[in-house]
């Protein structure tokens, strides 16, 4: 079943397929963005956030270990 041409989700459509098809600059700018998410979340995170619940909690008793730990922390 064909899109009718004159339907919202028709237009929506074209309007950012044509905006992106006849995109320079802003092609090359998607890219930087693109690459620098990869290195956020690629790369940072394998070598700066490591998996410190797994690492310290015991298997399928992750929710028990961040409640004592956020109630210990708490306690003055």
């Amino acid at each position: 079943m064909p899109m009718r041409k004159d339907s919202f989700l028709y237009r929506v459509f074209d309007l950012y397929y044509d905006g992106f098809r006849n995109m320079t600059l802003g092609k090359t700018l998607w890219l930087i963005i693109a690459i620098k998410l990869f290195i956020m979340f690629a790369i940072l995170k394998v070598f700066f956030f490591p998996n410190y619940i797994g690492q310290h909690a015991e298997s399928g008793e992750e929710d028990d270990f961040v409640a004592s730990e956020l109630v210990e922390r708490q306690a003055p």
